[in-house]
């Protein structure tokens, strides 16, 4: 699944093998379980930890580090979303705000800008919709879901 949504697959393999794993595991183990090198656990798991998706875990009587995937769905996938709109979407808002904010040049046309126009629109609208969305308790959040299509038919579908 990671690898689909742009992840490298080592990056995707281990946070997969952590997620299901009963117990925090060390690199070693990491390593040894998918046959990956440990030079590349060691980078996969810096890159996972930077997410906030792995974090090191102590175990009494043991030096080595131990890594555990968080277990909470909900906050996974909060913390993949919170990322992926830091990393793609605010830097695509501030390009498409600098480009519509220089005004009309000669080098782009009304019908350009009016698409340049568009676009930030729509960015701003749903990047505006997910911060309300983000902040909803995870109850309401849950019952807003399972709402589906009750909430179509209750805006209307005109």
């Amino acid at each position: 699944m990671g690898t689909r949504w742009g992840i490298s697959r080592t990056v995707a393999q281990i946070h997969a093998l952590l997620f299901v794993s009963p117990r925090p595991l060390t690199a070693e183990e990491v390593a040894e379980t998918l046959s990956v090198a440990r030079s590349n656990v060691s980078t996969s798991l810096r890159e996972l930890q930077a997410w906030g998706l792995v974090r090191v875990v102590h175990i009494l009587g043991d030096r080595r580090d131990h890594f555990q995937a968080l277990k909470d769905v909900w906050e996974m996938f909060q913390l993949i979303l919170d990322g992926r709109k830091r990393r793609e979407v605010d830097p695509t808002l501030a390009v498409l705000r600098e480009c519509v904010g220089q005004g009309p040049s000669a080098s782009l046309d009304a019908e350009s800008r009016e698409r340049l126009l568009d676009l930030l629109g729509f960015f701003e609208m749903t990047t505006g919709w997910y911060e309300q969305v983000r902040r909803l308790p995870r109850p309401t959040l849950t019952r807003f879901i399972r709402m589906g299509d009750r909430v179509t038919r209750l805006l209307g579908r005109s």
